[in-house]
């Protein structure tokens, strides 16, 4: 019996420093390491672990969060699991789904963690509409302020500068400008296509 990791992360600047140490000392001799969202359905060291693992095996992760984008993924991949005759734990959540007991307790956690995720993005999006209400944007700042704004516009539009100068001048992409001269109707600028 093989107890084999599977650690992941969001994003490539967050560490997974802590759910290593905690897989390590869980008896993992081998780690699957990934960073990506959760969100994605691409996760091609998942797969990985989930092909290398074998009847006897058990699989575990520092969190339930780490291993499935949503309920229904969670209880696809645990089933999947139970099929091939692997376990799975969970160290955070302290779930073991060796027995039935743990089998039970873990899909009573995988439903907590998908209410609180919906509560999560219930929340946010509230937030969203009342920064709204009140005036706010969400998004990234504009890359060029009012005053650059209008320089860039007028440039465009007196056209004697190309494309390329412009984006050098201003430090944004050619998308940035052409947005910028779609809100004054300016037509395309002659020498677009210059590099």
């Amino acid at each position: 019996m093989a107890v084999i990791g599977y650690a992941r992360v969001s994003t490539i600047e967050q560490s997974l420093d802590l759910q290593l140490d905690a897989l390590t000392a869980e008896g993992a001799s081998e780690i699957y390491e990934e960073k990506v969202s959760g969100k994605s359905a691409n996760r091609p060291e998942l797969e990985h672990c989930l092909r290398a693992l074998r009847s006897g095996d058990e699989l575990v992760v520092w969190r339930l969060d780490r291993l499935g984008r949503n309920l229904k993924d969670l209880i696809r991949i645990v089933d999947g699991l139970k099929e091939k005759g692997v376990s799975f734990r969970s160290v955070t959540e302290r779930i073991d789904t060796s027995g039935p007991t743990g089998t039970l307790v873990f899909h009573l956690f995988a439903s907590l963690a998908q209410f609180e995720r919906s509560l999560i993005l219930e929340r946010t999006q509230a937030g969203m509409a009342a920064a709204r209400a009140r005036g706010r944007k969400g998004g990234r700042p504009p890359a060029l302020d009012a005053e650059k704004t209008r320089m860039a516009k007028a440039m465009m539009k007196n056209r004697e500068f190309s494309v390329a100068s412009l984006v050098r001048q201003f430090g944004v992409s050619r998308t940035t400008l052409y947005e910028l001269a779609r809100e004054d109707n300016v037509a395309e600028h002659p020498r677009s296509r210059e590099i």
